[in-house]
């Protein structure tokens, strides 16, 4: 089942800088570690390490998303949201979407995944649905904080990033768990 939509080329284009990874790379299979046990596969929950240069000299402060838009349902899957990460931060060392953010950045913060945890949830793909894609955006923004409630949805802070995004990065690896 391909799938090509990019909810991204929706959002008003911003410039790109550079995003590496040790863990991702752009359209290869995610390892056991960025994966989730949620529907009995292997998985480990653990967020890739993530690092980045080359965004607008002017940014603010990150935010750093996993979003799988080929999910099966109407509004994707979210997989990670964290915000207010501090601008003089370049890099997420693998693990970083830990339960309860406790090895994010001083001041960044962590919004609940789509199954309702404060933590990185690894990719899970329903059996026999085909490849999805798991879109490994940060964000440079123009402010150092952004108005979003800590209960607030990751679609609430993607609509705040919609207005203060001046930059973004993405890696998008695959994932599919045969039938």
């Amino acid at each position: 089942m391909p799938h090509s939509f990019d909810p991204y080329s929706v959002l008003p284009s911003v410039p790109e800088f550079g995003l590496h990874s040790t863990d991702i790379a752009d359209g290869k299979p995610l390892d056991v570690a960025q994966c989730s046990s949620l529907f009995g596969g292997p998985g480990e929950d653990r967020s890739p390490q993530l690092s980045w240069e080359g965004f607008p000299a002017d940014t603010q402060s990150f935010a750093v998303t996993c979003f799988d838009p080929d999910a099966p349902t109407a509004s994707g899957f979210w997989h990670w949201a964290v915000y207010d990460i501090p601008a003089s931060v370049h890099e997420l060392e693998a693990g970083a979407g830990a339960p309860g953010g406790k090895y994010l950045p001083v001041g960044a913060k962590m919004l609940a995944n789509d199954a309702g945890g404060h933590s990185f949830l690894g990719a899970a793909p329903p059996p026999g649905h085909g490849p999805h894609r798991y879109m490994y955006a940060v964000h440079a923004v123009d402010t150092p904080e952004l108005d979003v409630p800590a209960a607030a949805s990751p679609a609430w802070l993607g609509f705040q990033l919609f207005t203060h995004a001046v930059a973004r990065a993405v890696i998008t690896p695959m994932f599919e768990n045969p039938a």
